[in-house]
């Protein structure tokens, strides 16, 4: 069985400051920022903002002429630059694979620099291959040019997490992709993340894109500050200033229906046990909560089963294997729009909202959709009145 993947660390910039030669204004200025281990920070900005830069200087690519960055809080400046590139995983636009070097060479780079030994090595490609969507035996010894640019960003990514670093950055690294190929990518990537909750710094200019898959998003503005930190629904709602709406652009509304997650709305909260949970007890729980049945979850609290009032009465000891199995789950970083869509096809009227590795976090209905897209309204009326165009 392979290891539980390393976890992100904390990442905390502090008062950062980049000054190129010969520039009129720094490209970084006193730049304070604080992401949590775990979590999706997008650096969202127009070209010449200073997100690249700011990104570059995590892994010391470009060094800060004053301030400190605190990777899990270790100065950054005290670490060998090379080791801590090692330990930090890079994706950049069009993957920058070796053009000469097989996809499982491609991988290898960065676990032959710290001395595995061939069996992990190669263990490790055939791993991060299926991880990623890719057939090891298919692509193992192909050649980069024969994979499409989607295939070639799929390596990139299995390349940046070869040695498992806690902390992977990505420089606009699906800007090169058509849309088709850009959102499946995305989509992937958010399956990785609920896995392996890396610390994951990305770079964009796409707003939408910026929507999607950011836990937080900081807009940048010239010249390299921050004009506003928080998470995607609270931008769309509560824009800081009219820099970050002109920014955002117009039909935020839509955009907030159509990128809210699920897991930033408030959720149905139904009972739930696991099958060796009191089915005494249960009971008395459900006829509590007044819906008439509770959820029944593995030990990693995985749905299994939904269980009715008429499956616990008159039952003895443990719940067990009793009720009907769950036949669809919501993921917690899924939109409203596709939640929606989800329900419809579904078989029951209310379906489990899984967060990371599957787990149990709350319960979605048509009504509890319906509340979401009210509330969206309610924020949006509130901000054309401050803004004094309401019609």
């Amino acid at each position: 069985m392979a290891d539980r993947p390393t976890g992100g660390v904390p990442i905390e910039l502090r008062k950062v400051t980049k000054a190129f030669p010969g520039g009129e204004a720094p490209a970084v200025q006193e730049l304070d920022l604080h992401i949590p281990a775990g979590e999706i920070v997008v650096l969202l900005g127009p070209s010449g903002c200073g997100k690249t830069t700011t990104m570059r200087m995590i892994n010391r690519l470009i060094e800060p002429t004053s301030g400190d960055i605190l990777i899990g809080g270790q100065n950054s400046r005290d670490i060998d630059p090379d080791r801590l590139r090692r330990h930090i995983g890079y994706v950049i636009q069009q993957a920058g694979l070796f053009p000469h070097m097989t996809v499982a060479a491609n991988i290898a780079q960065v676990p032959r620099m710290l001395g595995w030994d061939k069996r992990r090595i190669a263990e490790r490609v055939t791993e991060l291959l299926t991880l990623v969507g890719l057939e090891p035996d298919t692509f193992r010894d192909s050649f980069p040019r024969r994979l499409s640019g989607g295939q070639q960003q799929r390596v990139g990514v299995a390349r940046a997490l070869a040695a498992d670093p806690p902390v992977l950055l990505m420089d606009e690294p699906f800007g090169a992709l058509d849309p088709i190929s850009r959102e499946r990518l995305q989509d992937e990537l958010l399956r990785l993340q609920d896995d392996l909750a890396k610390t994951i710094v990305f770079v964009t200019h796409d707003v939408d894109e910026a929507l999607k898959i950011g836990d937080h998003i900081a807009i940048m503005q010239r010249p390299g500050h921050v004009v506003q930190y928080a998470r995607p629904a609270e931008i769309l709602t509560n824009p800081a200033s009219e820099y970050v709406e002109q920014f955002l652009g117009a039909g935020s509304s839509m955009r907030l229906l159509r990128l809210t997650k699920v897991g930033d709305i408030e959720l149905d909260q139904v009972p739930y046990a696991s099958e060796d949970a009191d089915a005494h007890e249960l009971l008395h729980e459900v006829e509590r909560d007044g819906r008439g049945y509770a959820l029944i979850t593995d030990g990693m609290r995985r749905p299994l089963r939904w269980i009715a009032l008429a499956d616990l009465h008159g039952r003895i000891g443990r719940v067990g294997t009793v009720g009907d199995p769950v036949t669809a789950s919501i993921g917690h970083r899924m939109t409203l729009q596709d939640a929606l869509e989800a329900l419809l096809n579904a078989d029951t009227d209310i379906v489990p909202v899984v967060g990371r590795r599957q787990a149990y976090a709350g319960a979605l209905s048509l009504g509890t959709v319906q509340s979401a897209i009210q509330s969206i309204k309610a924020h949006e009326r509130e901000r054309r009145l401050r803004r004094g165009d309401a019609t």
